[in-house]
């Protein structure tokens, strides 16, 4: 490599001297005194006491090698009160958010790294990004026809099986139950717990709507108490959304106070401005059914009812005067003719017992005829095998074979010793 002469009188800058004066330069024109505003979509954001964003060029692609990149990061003192307000206004920073942020630039001589200190967050931009997404969502929602999806779900005419997507302890869950617990009716409830605020929120609700959608209930309810936008932010997110409007089962909202509205009230089948407007409207359900099927109707019958045993009991009292004189002579007549009819059943049997002897005994004569005693007193004899078979030819028996001959008067055994045909 050729040195050029003309450079030697340039100054030589050590590392640090040369940092020194970078930094002097940057602070004239980017320094503390001179803040600008930077615009840029969040590549990665993480807090540790203090706040650390990756701003890239907003809509550059996540692999392109050559996206500029600046390492944003806000002091604690900063980003506590911002940090507080975003929550209330419900604006989470995350991957994918476009912000504008306002701030100076700094060096960091030791790692050779150019930062941007945060100084200020453009929050109503954030809070019209935010509207915006959530104005498009519902507009994309509208268009897949999600937002009447589930409406179109028949809700049972005694909704007693009741799934609660909820947080146990509190209020607008204690809110909720109290009402149908102490209603009177026999709502049986299914709670899935779940978290419902923060980033957890949206996975840990989706899971649960679709796990009680497995289990052949009448309606699911989401519950909520009120809380900040930002508490409230996870009912807005798309995943929540379209696990309602995918659900086999009517999903019914409660969700904050009222005047609040999220994207999971508007495809909800059914939604309620509170958990206890919620809870008042389920049992207002039931107890109309109750009304309309039960009260009303047992009303009627009850009056009905009360008219005809009144005109009842006038004809009773008149049949029960008629039907004691009936009653008497009706005895009478029936005394005489169980007599009669005592005699005539003794006369018959009689004769039924008479023939019955006679055909006993002329079938005890026919069946002594036949009686096998009578032909081994006649002389006959049966011989069977030592198993117990009759023999009733030669074949039956072989030379040399014991077999039993039974007589009037008992058996006897013998062998066989010679076989012979019957003469002619």
């Amino acid at each position: 490599m050729q040195h050029d002469d003309s450079a030697s009188d340039e100054t030589i800058y050590e590392v640090g001297q040369f940092y020194e004066l970078l930094t002097a330069q940057l602070e004239i024109a980017f320094g503390r005194r001179h803040p600008r505003w930077v615009r840029g979509e969040v590549a990665k954001v993480y807090e540790k006491t203090h706040l650390y964003v990756d701003l890239v060029d907003a809509g550059s692609a996540s692999n392109d090698a050559k996206r500029p990149v600046l390492n944003a990061h806000c002091w604690a003192s900063v980003w506590n009160p911002l940090k507080k307000r975003l929550a209330t206004d419900g604006v989470t920073l995350k991957p994918g958010t476009i912000v504008n942020l306002f701030g100076y630039v700094d060096v960091y001589a030791p790692q050779g790294r150019i930062g941007f200190t945060v100084t200020a967050i453009d929050v109503q931009g954030l809070l019209g990004d935010v509207a915006r997404r959530r104005q498009e969502l519902i507009a994309r929602l509208d268009a897949e026809g999600l937002l009447v999806a589930n409406k179109r779900r028949d809700v049972p005419s005694v909704p007693l099986r009741v799934g609660l997507v909820a947080s146990p302890g509190t209020e607008g869950y204690s809110d909720f139950t109290g009402q149908l617990l102490n209603s009177g009716f026999g709502f049986e409830i299914t709670l899935v717990k779940t978290t419902v605020q923060g980033e957890a929120a949206p996975a840990q609700i989706v899971s649960a709507i679709e796990v009680l959608d497995h289990q052949n209930l009448d309606i699911i309810c989401v519950v909520r108490g009120g809380g900040s936008k930002g508490d409230l932010a996870c009912f807005d997110d798309e995943r929540v959304a379209r696990a309602i409007a995918a659900s086999a089962t009517p999903i019914f909202t409660g969700i904050g106070h009222t005047g609040d509205e999220s994207v999971a009230d508007l495809v909800a089948h059914t939604r309620a401005i509170t958990p206890t407007k919620l809870g008042e409207e389920i049992v207002s359900i039931v107890a109309d059914w109750r009304d309309r099927n039960v009260r009303i109707p047992a009303q009627k019958i009850l009056s009905a009812s009360e008219a005809m045993l009144d005109e009842a009991s006038e004809y009773v009292g008149e049949r029960r005067r008629t039907m004691i004189f009936a009653v008497r002579d009706r005895l009478r007549a029936e005394r005489r003719h169980v007599g009669a009819t005592r005699q005539r059943l003794a006369l018959q049997s009689g004769y039924i017992l008479n023939s019955a002897s006679q055909f006993l005994q002329s079938n005890r004569q026919l069946l002594s005829a036949y009686d096998p005693k009578r032909r081994l007193a006649q002389g006959w004899a049966i011989v069977t095998t030592p198993e117990g078979g009759v023999v009733r030819a030669l074949g039956d028996v072989q030379i040399g074979e014991k077999v039993r001959v039974m007589v009037s008067d008992g058996t006897f055994e013998s062998v066989v010793s010679e076989k012979g045909g019957m003469s002619s």
